[in-house]
């Protein structure tokens, strides 16, 4: 990600609702998914950003993150037939992570939180630039009497986070006892919202999603109450060290058309036993030939710090390429996700070289997460 400096490219990107709040913050800028998000803030940096949300409470505006709706009778069973994951599993108020894939090839088009509100109605957080896309395939695969409605711009989106972010949240009168994955209604600073027991961190956190009209007072009431709690505004540099030490993939590196849920050991969020969806066929065929490469993790065992698209070697022989890459705050040393050859029959403890900038660097084998989960 870089700086967005010139007119001509700002006029490209939305904003966030929030933006007039990130730059008083003195937030550096970068495009993401075609919006322009906060990459870090001022006084603090990645690892101070990092840091709060391991040990205190974060919060992130993702509202560059897509929403789409999709309504009306057999909406959820139809959302059911195209989405990897099976909604059949849980009820109304729970959240579910799923995948839309391509038919043809099984290649992931995107990772999308589903909310299952009803029978007849289904709530989507996708990606920021796979939003279009997965809206016109759920259009054009939908029955009559089925609506998908686009409402990227309608709704921001505040990801509370860390283990404070109970507290902080709790402490404004919104609901924290929900289980994880599940949403209720609720009100702060006079605007309806929905708070999600979800997140990107490994941490106990929430989401809010809140009109978009709306975001600005719920911000403010956030930041109002935060500092008994060391509320720290977070950025999407943050963000992503965060994941990586959870191991969560990232659409476009460790997810793609190019890269399947059972290349990227992401098939339990694969309903098998489903009769229909997107990609079934490719999927099911691929999982009994076994895949050619696979998702793994690497930790390096000196002060190398890994990058995507760096090429993972033993000895002479090319094994694959860093999908995800970056310093861990948190274990301070370098970790990294990888594609990597089935058939070098790599098991967790075994040493690998990376290729950084014409030095090899060892890295060894390592099952994600890089640090323990406190999601729940």
């Amino acid at each position: 990600m870089t700086d967005v400096t010139s007119d001509a490219a700002e006029t490209r990107l939305r904003r966030s609702p929030l933006h007039e709040r990130h730059t008083a913050l003195g937030a550096k800028f970068a495009p993401f998914g075609g919006w322009e998000m906060p990459l870090e803030y001022a006084g603090g940096g990645v690892l101070k950003e990092h840091t709060a949300v391991r040990t205190a409470v974060g919060v992130f505006d993702v509202s560059h993150l897509g929403k789409a709706r999709v309504t009306g009778p057999g909406a959820a069973d139809f959302v059911n037939a195209c989405l990897s994951n099976d909604l059949g599993r849980i009820g109304p108020g729970r959240a579910q992570y799923t995948l839309c894939c391509d038919d043809a090839t099984g290649g992931v088009v995107d990772d999308i939180i589903a909310y299952l509100h009803a029978d007849d109605h289904v709530f989507l957080i996708p990606n920021a630039a796979n939003t279009a896309e997965v809206v016109r395939r759920l259009r054009a695969a939908a029955p009559a009497g089925i609506t998908v409605t686009d409402e990227h711009e309608a709704y921001a989106v505040l990801a509370v986070q860390g283990p404070r972010s109970a507290e902080l949240l709790g402490g404004l009168g919104l609901p924290v006892e929900h289980g994880y994955m599940s949403f209720s209604a609720a009100t702060l600073a006079g605007v309806e919202l929905t708070v999600c027991r979800t997140g990107y961190t490994g941490e106990l956190g929430y989401e809010l999603v809140v009109p978009a009209e709306h975001a600005v007072a719920v911000w403010d009431a956030l930041f109002a109450a935060g500092a008994a709690y060391e509320l720290r505004a977070c950025g999407l540099a943050a963000r992503d060290t965060l994941r990586t030490e959870m191991g969560y993939p990232l659409h476009g590196q460790d997810l793609s058309l190019e890269i399947t849920p059972v290349q990227a050991r992401s098939g339990w969020a694969v309903g098998w036993d489903k009769p229909a969806f997107w990609g079934r066929d490719a999927l099911l065929a691929e999982k009994a030939a076994g895949p050619r490469r696979t998702l793994r993790g690497l930790a390096a065992v000196d002060r190398a710090i890994p990058r995507p698209g760096m090429t993972v070697y033993a000895g002479d022989t090319e094994l694959g390429t860093i999908t995800s890459g970056t310093f861990s705050p948190t274990r301070k040393q370098g970790i990294a996700l990888a594609l990597l050859d089935t058939d070098a029959k790599l098991a967790d403890g075994d040493l690998v070289e990376v290729d950084i900038r014409g030095r090899r660097a060892q890295m060894r084998v390592t099952r994600p997460p890089f640090v323990t989960p406190s999601v729940k």
